[in-house]
């Protein structure tokens, strides 16, 4: 036996696309197993539409308008291989078809678009001796790649808002500049690659998530532009993974998030908490999804939320019951036991983002206190620190300096795991104070009111209620928004709430599964 089949008989010769580095996470490859599992998405619902099996049918066309290793063309390939062998007994003849006529893609970079056609055609020139593809008059084959400059206006991009000091670069790199969404017809830009006549049944793909905009300082999100042109080719389907951050923030996805909510062409949606339940080894807070969006479905969405080895669902539910999507199905039943009572939101007495108007950064005070000083909280590599600041240096928000204050870290990140606490520790700040960008803060009338308020955000229902909108380690001002006002004259505990709101056993039970306590000294 040959060294090389007794290596691979011993089940360690390893898929090259399932050892190749992200390049960043703005752009991550999709490991094959992943891929595979949305290919299964896709062929169930098609079998289910059509009573067909999809990978047998030699006319179906396939886009991934974002294309970085090439995973899903190459996979797709594989499958219609197989489906076809009936139809297309030659075998050079039907990968040829295939490759020429069904499976289309968009590379994002220069190097990307060579490992596409490596992975698809076997040669990174689609026209090659070694190409498996015959039918091919240029290397590029049906896997495009031109580069694309941005269109600069007022400093930023158009298109995608990528910074011009940044992407408005030399010959030597790469733009970033995605010719999928940098276009204002996109059946035109299709048209001018791949042919006037060519409608695609299936697009599919991994987008590109986000761009430095401000010098590498502020990241915005890009992948929303990408499923947005995708649903404009008017596709039988369409199915994507991206981060599941719209679902309840990100900058800028406000109108997408809201779009994507009352979409009742979105059929399945598969929701991993934990961004490297999908992509390995990828540090990304917030999680990963994949949607199936079906044009010629109208209706409730199947949601599956998986966490850990949990999985919940699939669950039939309607996207916009709410302006953010409540993740795990077994928390609904006790958001709308709270939110029946139409109480008061808490956020009435929660300041905004930045306060007082200085970031977290924020350096213009001193470290003793000179007459007609106030103190100032901030925090500087995860300790809470004071410092002090002149009463007349106070030029935002002035107003708020003489309340008492419960301070609540604006960010607290615990990358999905469960059971959690969602907040970071509490504090009291008496009379007269401020904060940096570091904390948001509640503003209450004297110590007493401080002392309740903080009894009750350290209790699970609160946390919980919390993170129903917390995706993500930033609790902006919104992520409060289910937290209702109670009066400020007792100690609050988990079973004062509960008792209150109905919430019964079993759904103590859950609570408790997924949020901690506080513990010892609110830390």
């Amino acid at each position: 036996m040959s060294e090389q089949v007794s290596f691979s008989l011993r089940g360690r010769n390893p898929d090259v696309l399932t050892c190749i580095a992200n390049l960043s996470n703005d752009e991550v490859f999709t490991p094959p197993e992943f891929a595979n599992r949305m290919l299964d998405t896709l062929a169930e619902a098609w079998a289910d539409a059509n009573g067909a099996n999809i990978w047998a049918n030699k006319t179906v066309r396939f886009l991934d308008p974002c294309t970085k290793s090439g995973v899903f063309l190459r996979e797709i390939t594989s499958r219609l291989t197989k489906g076809l062998a009936d139809e297309m007994p030659d075998l050079d003849v039907r990968v040829n078809h295939i490759l020429t006529k069904q499976v289309f893609g968009i590379g994002i970079t220069h190097l990307t678009s060579l490992l596409a056609r490596r992975s698809v055609y076997c040669s990174k020139h689609a026209k090659g001796k070694h190409s498996i593809a015959k039918g091919f008059t240029s290397d590029s084959g049906n896997i495009w790649f031109e580069r694309i400059e941005h269109t600069w206006t007022n400093g930023k991009c158009a298109y995608c808002g990528a910074n011009q000091k940044t992407f408005d670069r030399g010959e030597a790199l790469e733009t970033h500049a995605y010719a999928f969404i940098h276009t204002d017809n996109i059946k035109t830009r299709i048209a001018e690659l791949f042919g006037g006549d060519m409608q695609f049944d299936v697009i599919i793909g991994n987008p590109p998530y986000q761009l430095a905009s401000d010098g590498g300082t502020r990241d915005i999100p890009i992948y929303q532009y990408f499923v947005e042109q995708a649903k404009k080719l008017d596709p039988r389907y369409l199915i994507m993974v991206i981060p599941s951050r719209w679902m309840a923030t990100g900058l800028g996805l406000k109108d997408f998030r809201e779009t994507m909510l009352t979409d009742r062409h979105i059929r399945q949606l598969v929701d991993y908490e934990r961004m490297d339940q999908v992509f390995p080894g990828v540090d990304f807070e917030g999680g990963a999804c994949y949607f199936l969006w079906d044009r010629d479905h109208e209706g409730p969405c199947a949601i599956t939320t998986v966490s850990g080895d949990e999985i919940v669902g699939p669950v039939e539910r309607q996207l916009g019951e709410f302006d953010v999507l409540v993740r795990d199905s077994r928390s609904l039943s006790i958001l709308r036991k709270v939110l029946a009572r139409k109480e008061v939101s808490i956020t009435g007495t929660l300041s905004a983002d930045k306060e007082f108007g200085w970031t977290s950064n924020f350096t213009g005070f001193h470290d003793k206190q000179r007459r007609g000083d106030v103190v100032l909280h901030y925090n500087r590599s995860g300790k809470r620190l004071v410092g002090w600041i002149g009463r007349e240096d106070v030029t935002k928000s002035a107003h708020l300096i003489d309340t008492w204050k419960v301070m609540v870290p604006a960010a607290y990140g615990e990358r999905g795991a469960r059971p959690a606490k969602i907040l970071g520790p509490t504090f009291i700040a008496s009379s007269p104070s401020v904060c940096t960008q570091t904390y948001l803060f509640f503003c209450v009338g004297n110590q007493i009111e401080a002392e309740s308020l903080t009894s009750y955000l350290q209790t699970r229902l609160v946390r919980f209620l919390v993170s129903l909108r917390k995706i993500t380690q930033h609790a902006t001002r919104a992520t409060y928004t289910w937290v209702p006002v109670q009066t400020w004259n007792q100690t609050w505990t988990d079973e004062k709430l509960y008792g209150k709101y109905g919430i019964t056993k079993d759904e103590i039970a859950f609570i408790n599964s997924m949020i901690r306590p506080m513990g010892e000294g609110n830390e």
